[in-house]
């Protein structure tokens, strides 16, 4: 008799296929097994890419003359601590009575790549029936469907294609590039630091790309020169209270396009602001005409749902947690059947999924904290229509579809830790939000003029405006209870998670309401207000992630921007692992409580070394058109040979263009600038 075996990517999700199948299983050592059925699974990664060395021993030194290192064939090998776990699967895929395989791996790239080393490795015979379960949560129901609909293993060939070329160009580029620059500057980095220890000169593909993001922005803030620049309010009385207007040199204004202004609405110096108020307080009684009165109302969708990055932007803002541990967080919740899969770049649904998203919302009829917002969803039948909406693109998915709670698994809710449970809560809201109304808002607009008292006669105009809420709609959903009710905190938590938290005086907005253009409003002082202009933000492991997926928005070619949107810098599933591996090389410093991203030292000296060498490895451009050749692989737009010559091409010029170069004091002398700074820490 023939049996079928799945092979999932972990022992927990291999749980999931033995219930959901309803497997009589006897539990044996690496797998289950029953009359018709077997269950096993893989520990992660089985198989690994073998160093150069085990091509030839010679390769073990580092020298110039084995360098670049660009194999015909690549080589790959057990990973010792998992090599138990690989014979008992290898032995399982290659045993006469099973006849169909269903590889139950991550649906995504990396886990095709896991299950494709494994049979490759194990030389598991192509006529066996493989097939491909994809799905995109672990609830029963979707794990049955996967196995329905799963498709033979060969309509993945693409994506595997590209899942080798991946590990290749990162193995590739790795090896040679930090080779060739260790031996190269590696001295004079451990001579400047005066013999600290250190590692190789460690780059990569991305990593290098995200630390020359890091280390440009602390540059900038490091050389900005804060400008003061004073800006003139006017304090106008209504009936009831009174209220600010703000200047600025507008057309008809003796100041418009003046040299002496620092944008429309501020002085370079003080002193001319003084001029200003002085000459418009020359009258014994100072009033203001009101000019224009402009009344809109507005409304505020609720955001688009979650896909990782987002997810982990702001739970980076509210929790102040990251990325690293939002991605395990949400991989728990997705192995817990309470969310669908969390590595995705979509922040939309399919239309398949969204005819049957009742069912979601009916499951979250059970959860206390927004049971009220599902039962009005389902007895108003709000779902409806939602196919039609900007939340449903089919056109905008590639693997998976946005990250939403699939209304099961709740019974888990009381074992999960105080974040997680927070992490879960701000998923379901966000889902929820989207069937909900956009709030929306009353906006007044006022524009008044004081005229000068003198014989030249002219005005200058002041600007205010009012935005009162109107009807909260979906904001209703998105507040949370463990976010704190301080003005402070609802700034800094001013997300598209958050409420709109203008402290509004009703009384003043219904007398600015009644206010009629040609009004005369007294005006009780006038006072300048200095401000000055701040530096860029550091990143912090949220922005950073964004910044990551949104990498095409640094470009400044047009074309080049057009050509790879929606691929940026490394995938989902990779960016918060690419920021704990710069933080674990000293590259960078990770603050714990507030998530803030620095350099070290020795990060901007590898900074400077790089942008001395291989440049390119620095911009965005490149990182992420590779990431957009990858993704043209797995379309089936290039083949992998085309991909393959072409990266062998670019690591050759790049490894003998380093070679050649006789640059190492001019390196030495770009240390200088970052050592002074950190000597003065």
């Amino acid at each position: 008799m023939s049996k079928s075996i799945y092979i999932a990517e972990k022992p927990s999700v291999a749980q999931e296929f033995a219930k959901a199948l309803k497997l009589n299983a006897r539990k044996k050592d690496g797998y289950l097994e029953s009359e018709d059925a077997i269950v096993t699974w893989c520990v992660g990664h089985l198989v690994t890419m073998s160093y150069p060395e085990v091509y030839d021993p010679s390769l073990k030194k580092w020298s110039y003359d084995t360098i670049p290192f660009l194999p015909e064939e690549f080589r790959y090998e057990i990973i010792p601590q998992v090599k138990k776990q690989f014979e008992i699967v290898k032995s399982l895929l290659n045993r006469e009575d099973v006849s169909t395989i269903y590889v139950c791996t991550d649906s995504g790239r990396e886990g095709e790549y896991i299950y494709r080393l494994v049979d490759q490795m194990a030389k598991v015979p192509d006529s066996k029936d493989k097939r491909r379960v994809w799905i995109d949560s672990q609830t029963e129901e979707e794990i049955l469907r996967g196995i329905r609909q799963a498709k033979p293993l060969s309509s993945y060939n693409n994506l595997s294609d590209s899942a080798y070329l991946r590990a290749k160009e990162d193995y590739l580029m790795g090896i040679n590039f930090s080779r060739v620059l260790s031996l190269k500057y590696g001295y004079t980095v451990r001579n400047y630091l005066d013999g600290k220890k250190y590692g190789a000169i460690a780059v990569g593909r991305v990593m290098t790309c995200v630390l020359g993001m890091v280390v440009r922005r602390e540059r900038e803030i490091r050389s900005f020169v804060k400008t003061p620049f004073y800006r003139i309010l006017a304090t106008l009385e209504t009936d009831v209270n009174s209220f600010e207007g703000e200047w600025r040199a507008v057309e008809g204004s003796r100041y418009f396009q003046s040299p002496l202004l620092y944008k429309e609405n501020g002085f370079k110096e003080k002193e001319e602001a003084e001029k200003l108020i002085t000459a418009l307080s020359a009258c014994e009684k100072l009033s203001a005409l009101i000019e224009k009165i402009e009344k809109k109302k507005e409304k505020k969708n609720p955001p688009l749902l979650f896909n990782l990055a987002e997810l982990q932007n702001v739970c980076s803002k509210l929790f102040k947690i990251s990325p690293d541990e939002t991605l395990k967080i949400t991989q728990n919740l997705y192995e817990k059947k309470l969310v669908t899969y969390p590595r995705t770049d979509a922040r939309v649904l399919s239309t398949a999924v969204s005819k049957e998203i009742y069912k979601n919302i009916s499951g979250l009829q059970n959860y206390s904290l927004v049971q009220d917002f599902a039962k009005e969803i389902l007895a108003n039948k709000l779902y409806q229509g939602l196919a039609k909406t900007r939340y449903v693109n089919d056109k905008q998915i590639t693997d998976h579809y946005a990250i939403i709670p699939t209304g099961q698994g709740l019974s888990a809710l009381n074992s999960l830790p105080p974040t997680a449970a927070k992490v879960y809560e701000v998923i379901v809201r966000r889902f929820l939000s989207i069937f909900f109304p956009p709030a929306e808002y009353q906006k007044i607009s006022i524009t008044a003029s004081l005229t000068y008292p003198d014989e030249t006669g002219g005005r200058e105009f002041f600007f205010s405006s009012f935005k009162m809420m109107l009807s909260e709609g979906y904001l209703r959903v998105t507040p949370f209870s463990f976010i704190k009710k301080k003005e402070e905190d609802k700034k800094e938590n001013d997300t598209s998670e958050g409420e709109d938290t203008a402290n509004i005086d009703t009384n003043l907005v219904a007398a600015v309401s009644k206010l009629r253009k040609g009004s005369i409003l007294p005006v009780s002082d006038l006072q300048i207000k200095e401000g000055e202009t701040s530096p860029p933000k550091r990143y912090n492991s949220g922005s950073m992630i964004l910044a990551m997926e949104n990498a095409g928005q640094l470009i400044e070619d047009e074309e080049l921007r057009a050509q790879i949107k929606g691929s940026g810098i490394g995938t989902s599933a990779t960016r918060a692992e690419i920021l704990n591996k710069l933080f674990k090389i000293g590259y960078i410093n990770l603050n714990k409580k507030t998530q803030i991203i620095t350099p070290t030292q020795l990060g901007e000296m590898i900074f400077d070394v790089v942008n001395s060498s291989i440049r390119s490895l620095l911009n965005p451009e490149l990182t992420a058109s590779w990431e957009k050749g990858l993704t043209y692989v797995a379309n089936g737009e290039i083949t992998a040979e085309e991909y393959m010559t072409k990266l062998n091409g670019f690591v050759s010029r790049m490894v003998n263009g380093v070679k050649a170069a006789n640059n190492q004091w001019g390196v030495k002398s770009l240390f200088d600038a970052s050592a002074a700074y950190y000597k003065k820490m």
